[in-house]
């Protein structure tokens, strides 16, 4: 009998091997114990009077000697009423929509599919919103089994989140809901159980397994080349995190194409190395090397030789060449198709997870627990008719002002680090200008041949600025939630939504303000020899862009934050939790079967907080944005997004599957919010990379000295770098980058009509290449429908046949009432004295 007993631990079922554990709660004693046991004695009574049914385990059983462990069944009944609430969607016959065709050459895909019960693990059914009332006209073969596991675990946290723990006799309104009785330690944990360890199956013969299987399919890292089971992630985790695995999915899919471009441009940029005119000029000692350019800062900075920057000018070829152009259009056109695709894709995901009217539901009935509680201001439903907790408007407005207030000044204190960041940049380039050991005509240099005070500079401060991106993020994440939370949403989605703005336009300015900077202010406020421009009237020049062009400095900017923000977001995902992951495999593995119980194996595990998907989105978003604004500065980012997104989607998997508890299952039809900012991003991409690509690139002076101003009747770029600098300076042979006239002329230091030539060339390509690529975008969108026609058509197909087999189920219902009561009538009629139509009615019921 006790090896029986030591066997069911490791089990998703209460002592009697019967009833299943659909949730757990855990507590220990303490020091206020007496207070803490009141409400947990008021809470369970109340939880009991719901109808779940309550098992405690002794902390004398426990491994540690200190914790309960409340186990909780909701029994049919509950899981009935709830479900009808909740208006959760159930089966009530086999589809015979018939399926779609195989497509052709689908043997080619073989080695990259999963066998097909993982990837559809249940049939095809109609399903209709569950009704209590109507409970025979649903599949319901077995009352245990019918509720899948996520959709038990979210009925029973329903009811959690809204049963009191007051006494009847008393009514506090705070005093409502699992979450408070957290928060104030009355429970230290609450969560549902996995159904078995992820790297063996369940022994008992009626538990799914279900966590095994996605490990093995699909946590692997060696799965990396394979599809993803959706359809076991959302019947396991439920749709919520079911649609993240499939946009982030979807998302690496397409940056495939976009890495594969990226590529070509690059090596684009190789093969045409020796074709660089402009860099030869540069690095020629008879050209460059007799060309003596102006200090770039005051006092400390000296005179240099232009071919001192051959090897920076050789560097900016590589990114700043013909086949960028093409790149930037290119990239704004993968945006586009990337998000009219990905509608597509949701739709089909809508339809086939029973997702397509869910939203409304969700708005009318998820309203969060915290809203009902704070509100106790109520109006009348002008749908329901029934009295609802509601924010008035004066209330709404000055949690409103203060919210935006606040942003702003975080916002403020992000552009603050930024100049921070500036002033350093200026101050630090003339420190290592003044350490440079060679004599003023030689060469620019600090370290060897490689590293000179510009780059030094921009490296360091790129560097610094990551470090503060870091401190700054995680000082905001908790300003952003209690922001959020003193806005009081009214609905879960609603509160999402607000977080994920407040968010996102944090991280914007946070993580891009100094790639914005690089790229459209650095250099462009110098001032010339004699009139030089200073910061905020300091005595810190305005810098300049390194001899190779801001664009290469943006490019170095763009490298370090989206690599070193990659960097760090994998050690944080993965090297960590491995750490914890062999501690608790290694206990798991030590502790037999029979001790280790399946609750205390899932308490060990971290929990998954309801931010946890927040910050899996937010992460992708940004990187999202680094490969988009600043794309054309740098064509192997989409390489390097797709390599860490190969990584990323196992990562995550690996810490769903094994690091983290199961979470409660959430519904939801798309990815909320993000989509609206992802659209905001693929706009604004297009606007910035023509704008990189007009005044950070050297492609439009090149252009039009190459077509306007060559002298010789052949267009080449020869005497490109003498037409650029050559303006002398007072009676020195000194140069500068500028087109502007020389001193002695009768318009001295303005600008030439060459500058104005190439300003406006400048705004032409702007124009040009905005509306080519926004025409485009608005052709694709209107060629490729939001939701397929095919998926139209089962949407209206499978609508018609649920209102057919309704009304066919009430008919037949009305049917057999009709008869029962004729049955009764002649029952009370023959009991009368005989009627002349006494048989006609037998026979009318028979």
């Amino acid at each position: 009998m006790t090896d029986k007993l030591e066997q069911s631990k490791d089990s998703v079922y209460f002592q009697d091997g019967v009833r299943r554990i659909d949730f757990v709660l855990s507590y220990v004693d303490d020091k206020d114990g007496d207070k803490k046991a009141e409400r947990r004695r008021a809470f369970e009574a109340n939880l009991e009077n719901s109808g779940l049914m309550l098992e405690t385990e002794d902390k004398l059983e426990s491994d540690d000697r200190k914790t309960y462990y409340l186990k909780i069944h909701a029994p049919w009944e509950v899981l009935a009423t709830y479900a009808d609430v909740l208006k959760i969607k159930v089966p009530f016959k086999p589809s015979d929509i018939p399926k779609g065709r195989d497509a052709p050459l689908q043997w080619l895909t073989k080695p990259f599919r999963l066998p097909p019960e993982i990837m559809k693990p249940d049939p095809d059914y109609f399903t209709a919103p569950f009704d209590k009332s109507k409970a025979d006209f649903f599949l319901i073969k077995d009352k245990e089994t019918f509720f899948p596991p996520s959709t038990r675990n979210r009925i029973v946290y329903y009811i959690l989140t809204r049963c009191p723990y007051y006494k009847e006799d008393r009514k506090e309104k705070d005093k409502t809901g699992i979450k408070r009785l957290l928060s104030n330690g009355t429970y230290t944990s609450a969560y549902p159980l996995h159904d078995c360890r992820y790297w063996k199956k369940a022994k008992e013969t009626q538990c799914e397994s279900e966590r095994y299987h996605l490990y093995k399919h699909w946590a692997r890292f060696l799965c990396f080349y394979k599809e993803q089971p959706l359809n076991l992630i959302r019947k396991y985790y439920g749709e919520k995190i079911g649609i993240y695995f499939a946009w982030l999915g979807f998302y690496t899919e397409m940056l495939f194409f976009a890495a594969v471009m990226g590529v070509i441009c690059f090596v684009y940029g190789l093969l045409s190395y020796d074709d660089n005119i402009t860099s030869k000029e540069i690095c020629n000692p008879n050209i460059g090397g007799k060309i003596v350019m102006c200090p770039l800062c005051d006092k400390k900075c000296t005179y240099w030789k232009l071919n001192s920057t051959c090897l920076s000018s050789w560097q900016a070829h590589l990114f700043d060449n013909e086949g960028t152009v093409f790149f930037a259009i290119f990239m704004g056109i993968w945006v586009t198709l990337f998000l009219e695709f990905w509608k597509r894709r949701q739709a089909r995901l809508e339809y086939e997870w029973d997702l397509v009217d869910f939203e409304e539901e969700q708005q009318q009935l998820q309203i969060r627990p915290e809203f009902e509680l704070k509100c106790t201001t109520k109006r009348r439903n002008r749908i329901t008719q029934e009295l609802e907790p509601y924010l008035p408007f004066t209330s709404k407005c000055a949690r409103f002002c203060v919210s935006g207030a606040i942003v702003l000044f975080w916002t403020c204190l992000i552009v603050a680090c930024v100049m921070g960041v500036i002033a350093y940049r200026l101050a630090v380039y003339a420190a290592f200008a003044s350490l440079m050991k060679d004599s003023p005509t030689n060469k620019i240099q600090l370290v060897g041949s490689l590293i000179n005070p510009q780059l030094a500079t921009s490296v360091t401060a790129s560097c610094i600025n990551f470090v503060i991106i870091l401190i700054l993020n995680f000082l905001y994440e908790y300003v952003a939630i209690w922001i959020t939370d003193m806005e009081i949403p009214k609905t879960h989605l609603e509160y999402e939504n607000k977080l994920t703005t407040k968010m996102f336009m944090f991280q914007f300015v946070n993580y891009y303000s100094s790639c914005f900077y690089v790229a459209f202010f650095k250099g462009k406020f110098v001032g010339y020899p004699g009139n030089y421009t200073y910061m905020f009237g300091s005595q810190l020049r305005n810098e300049e862009c390194a001899p190779g062009g801001c664009l290469i400095e943006l490019t170095t900017q763009l490298v370090i934050v989206m690599a070193g923000k990659q960097l760090v977001g994998n050690i944080q995902e993965a090297l960590l939790p491995l750490l914890r992951n062999w501690w608790i495999s290694r206990k798991g593995r030590s502790h037999p079967e029979g001790r280790y119980s399946r609750w205390e194996q899932d308490h060990d595990l971290q929990n998954f907080s309801q931010f946890g998907l927040f910050y899996e989105y937010l992460e992708m978003v940004i990187q999202f944005g680094f490969i988009t604004l600043f794309v054309a500065s740098f064509p192997l980012a989409p390489l390097l997004a797709l390599f860490n997104n190969i990584l990323e989607v196992r990562v995550d998997a690996w810490k769903f599957t094994t690091q983290f508890r199961r979470p409660v299952a959430a519904k939801a039809r798309n990815i909320g919010a993000w989509k609206d900012i992802l659209n905001v991003v693929a706009i604004l991409s297009v606007v910035t990379n023509a704008f990189i690509m007009a005044f950070t690139s050297d492609m439009i002076p090149r252009l039009v000295y190459l077509y306007a101003y060559h002298p010789g009747e052949k267009a080449t770029m020869e005497g490109y770098i003498n037409n650029t600098i050559t303006f002398e300076f007072h009676m020195n042979c000194l140069r500068y980058r500028d087109y502007r006239y020389p001193p002695g002329h009768e318009r001295q230091y303005t600008h030439t009509m060459q500058f104005w030539h190439i300003l406006a060339a400048k705004m032409a390509f702007i124009i040009i290449m905005e509306h080519v690529v926004f025409v485009v975008k608005f052709f694709v969108a209107w060629l490729i429908p939001d939701v397929p026609s095919e998926v139209k058509a089962r949407i209206k197909r499978e609508r018609y046949l649920v209102q057919e087999y309704l009304h066919t189920y009430e008919v037949e219902k009305l049917k057999l009432q009709l008869s029962q009561s004729f049955c009764v009538t002649a029952e009370t009629t023959s009991l009368l004295p005989s009627s002349p139509n006494k048989h006609e009615v037998l026979s009318e019921c028979i």
